[in-house]
């Protein structure tokens, strides 16, 4: 398994978990449609918020850091500063 990590702060981050939030159902539909689809997580911080996506590969993290980025474009007319990424191998996921 693979995870990616998605951590955004700075300008106007606060305002895309606004927009995250009343989307939910929208941004479930494109998460859960990615090939591999293991897990999803979004929580708010205080400078922003961070998501989470658990994948069989990286092929399937890659394809939802490119939904997600879509998503934004299509969703927020806000200037947001790029998110900072972190992804590897998965080592232990418990549900």
């Amino acid at each position: 398994m693979h995870t990616v990590l998605r951590q955004y702060s700075g300008k106007n981050a606060s305002l895309l978990f606004d927009e995250l939030e009343k989307n939910a159902g929208s941004v479930e539909k494109i998460i859960r449609e990615v090939p591999g689809f293991v897990s999803y997580t979004l929580f708010r911080t205080s400078s922003g918020g961070v998501s989470v996506t658990v994948c069989s590969d990286k092929a399937g993290t890659d394809e939802s850091s490119r939904r997600a980025a879509e998503w934004v474009r299509e969703h927020v007319t806000a200037e947001l500063s790029p998110p900072e990424i972190s992804e590897g191998d998965t080592i232990l996921q418990l549900n």
